[in-house]
């Protein structure tokens, strides 16, 4: 495992705080703390893309989401070349 250079905003006893709070935490604990920073990050991302594409329904939103986190050629696989770019 490589190891991370701590924050430039953070002291190293809140680092050390924070290390050992996560060496605590079940694998339960944690895939929850990873599902809820996921989610948070696809409503950020989602709520930049409403507001560059403010005419997208939900759906071609959410397909751009899917082509910013998968990729072109996986979105064009599944779905089809038709379906909305990034940046479009």
């Amino acid at each position: 495992m490589t190891d991370l250079l701590p924050p430039d905003d953070t002291s190293p006893e809140a680092q050390r705080v924070l290390a050992g709070l996560y060496a605590r935490m079940s694998p339960a604990a944690k895939l929850q703390c990873m599902q809820q920073i996921t989610r948070s990050a696809n409503q950020l991302a989602l709520a930049g893309l409403r507001r560059r594409n403010p005419g997208d329904t939900e759906s071609e939103l959410l397909l751009r989401l899917a082509r910013m986190r998968l990729g072109d050629d996986i979105i064009d696989a599944v779905y089809s070349p038709q379906t909305p770019r990034r940046g479009a």
